[in-house]
């Protein structure tokens, strides 16, 4: 049999032999044990005087221990799943971009998509940013001067499309 509660109050008041007939009977949580009265330790098989007025007087004390309780009760139940979050307000307007269709409809790229359509762009316009006039490599002479006004446009340039990009909205 395992063991539950009821095995265990019957334990202390050492009479753990009738702990299965408890149970058989539907006695098997202390507070249905608070109600047992003669007729129920005769349909469990109580039959020894003193085996009943040690039950008996343990009832008694459970009840009690209720009166003095603060009268808390709980049980271990699983928790009701947390309430959906609330829905976030739209971004504003202002910071979408068009859609490349002409629809006048806004639209919002993912992070990535956007970066692979620069980069498609600038391949096809035949721009490579890592080679001069788009780097900022050291130069000699008078590429120097050009290489550094250059590289202060392409730095700007880069400013500039950061900001735009940290305005779009991204999905």
């Amino acid at each position: 049999m395992c063991t539950n509660i009821v095995y265990e109050w019957l334990k202390t008041l050492q009479l753990p032999q009738y702990a299965e007939s408890f149970v058989d009977n539907g006695y098997d949580d202390l507070e249905v044990c608070k109600q047992i009265g003669d007729p129920d330790l005769d349909a469990i098989g109580v039959a020894v005087p003193h085996h009943r007025r040690r039950i008996h007087e343990a009832v008694r004390r459970l009840k009690e221990a209720d009166e003095t309780a603060a009268g808390l009760y709980f049980t271990l139940e699983p928790q009701p799943p947390p309430p959906p979050p609330p829905p976030r307000p739209a971004p504003p307007a202002a910071g979408r971009r068009r859609g490349a269709a002409g629809g006048g409809g806004l639209a919002a790229y993912p992070r990535l998509k956007l970066k692979i359509m620069i980069r498609d762009k600038l391949v096809r316009d035949g721009i490579n940013l890592s080679k001069p006039p788009y780097s900022n490599k050291v130069r000699t002479g008078r590429s120097e001067w050009l290489g550094g006004w250059c590289g202060f446009l392409f730095g700007e340039t880069f400013l500039l499309c950061r900001r735009v990009m940290a305005s779009l909205v991204f999905c």
